[in-house]
């Protein structure tokens, strides 16, 4: 049966919005030059990342949802959303060759009427002046006359059980009214709420708005957590009391670095600098290095020294109880304190094997001997499994970049 809807990349933005398409009816090809993940995944097996489970992807399976490496398949469909991944490049902006290599894959093999949609992290006017020229020049059809060209940022929250894709607002912009409109049919079939941009601009603009938000009040509360720990204060009995404020108060809570796939943008083609925004990214890369500053400190003051000492790492992911790595400052960390001559090991019941710049990390099969044996146990990610106020008992001497320890039980950021 043809498919109503390709997903192109099926990495950490395509699999979820496959998933809410299938659970919505609507019969879903997903498409991915790779061929490894399209093989695991047809084979009912789970994402590396955790982020959907095999019961899940069993799910979508039988609900009429294809992966698959053949580019033919995106021709049979009405509705086509690019899902590419955007990493930073040299230069710090997105890196847009997947995109583009997933547009001229799509470009071939466009219909009239067909609808495009472009949900990959990118800058205001990217949709316009970049995805735009591939699609026309490729198909010999024009957007806005001939197919409908919108774009909608992802606002996924990777392993977020209650928001998920059904119940998250949609931003949808076109490159004309019913370009917008036609987007809006779509999205409406899986979303509960769409909300009308301007225009394409305009959208890609949420993205970016909400990107730099979450990173510029992270550096905000990393800064504040640099500044308790010099006064002396629980920053998180801060937090708990600053949280109550009904009104101008949103929390955010301090961590050893910021990772995720989401990019802050502090500059956006020939226009003024973000100013903000770059100085948040650098109170947030500076992270890691204050953790090691700690690191050494409470060593220190144990009569120990960094060189020759045994540290344990607790949960290296990005994000609690997910597999995925992208952007954690673990590894930066681990790389420190070997420099600095200490014994690196670590625990993650989602990763089994690590290896930092091409060596590898031990890793701890038994979490509460191996924290007994290390002179400092450090929690940089706090999965659901681990039983702090247990760790802390066992543990010589404990640091919690997290705040998830109870009060006195450990020494915090």
């Amino acid at each position: 049966m043809p498919a109503d809807l390709a997903v192109i990349g099926l990495g950490h933005l395509g699999l979820p919005l496959a998933q809410a398409a299938v659970a919505a009816g609507i019969k879903a090809v997903g498409y991915d030059t790779d061929p490894r993940p399209v093989a695991e995944l047809a084979a009912g097996r789970p994402p590396v990342d955790g982020s959907l489970s095999a019961s899940e992807i069993r799910r979508m399976l039988s609900g009429g949802f294809r992966p698959t490496t053949d580019p033919a398949e995106l021709g049979r469909v009405r509705t086509a959303v690019i899902c590419a991944p955007t990493p930073p490049g040299a230069d710090r902006a997105p890196d847009l060759t997947a995109v583009g290599d997933a547009a001229r894959a799509l470009a071939a093999r466009l219909r009239p009427h067909m609808t495009v949609l472009l949900e990959s992290a990118v800058a205001p006017g990217t949709t316009e002046s970049y995805l735009r020229p591939i699609l026309e020049e490729g198909s010999g059809l024009r957007a806005g006359r001939d197919f409908h060209l919108a774009y909608s940022p992802s606002r996924l929250d990777p392993g977020n059980r209650s928001h998920t894709c059904a119940n998250t607002p949609k931003v949808i912009g076109g490159l004309t009214p019913a370009c917008t409109e036609s987007a809006a049919a779509f999205y409406g079939r899986v979303t509960d709420k769409v909300v009308r941009a301007r225009g394409l601009r305009e959208a890609e603009t949420v993205k970016l708005l909400e990107t730099n938000f979450r990173h510029v009040n992270i550096a905000l509360v990393n800064e504040m957590a640099v500044l308790c720990n010099e006064l002396g204060v629980d920053l998180w009995d801060v937090i708990r009391c600053a949280e109550t404020k009904p009104f101008g108060f949103h929390a955010f809570r301090p961590g050893p670095g910021v990772g995720g796939h989401g990019v802050p943008l502090d500059t956006i083609g020939p226009h003024r600098p973000l100013r903000l925004v770059e100085l948040a990214g650098h109170i947030n890369e500076r992270m890691p290095q204050y953790v090691i500053q700690r690191c050494a400190t409470l060593l220190n003051e144990h009569g120990k020294s960094a060189r020759g000492a045994r540290v344990l790492l607790l949960g290296i992911t990005y994000k609690p109880d997910l597999a995925d790595l992208q952007d954690s400052p673990a590894p930066e960390i681990a790389q420190r304190l070997m420099e600095l001559g200490a014994s690196v090991s670590y625990h993650d019941p989602y990763v089994l094997d690590w290896r930092v710049r091409d060596r590898p990390v031990p890793r701890a099969d038994s979490l509460y001997e191996a924290a007994a044996n290390a002179d400092l146990t450090v929690l940089l990610q706090h999965h659901r499994t681990y039983d702090l106020q247990g760790l802390a008992v066992k543990a010589q001497l404990l640091l919690d970049t997290r705040g998830a320890s109870p009060a006195g039980a450990a020494h915090r950021l």
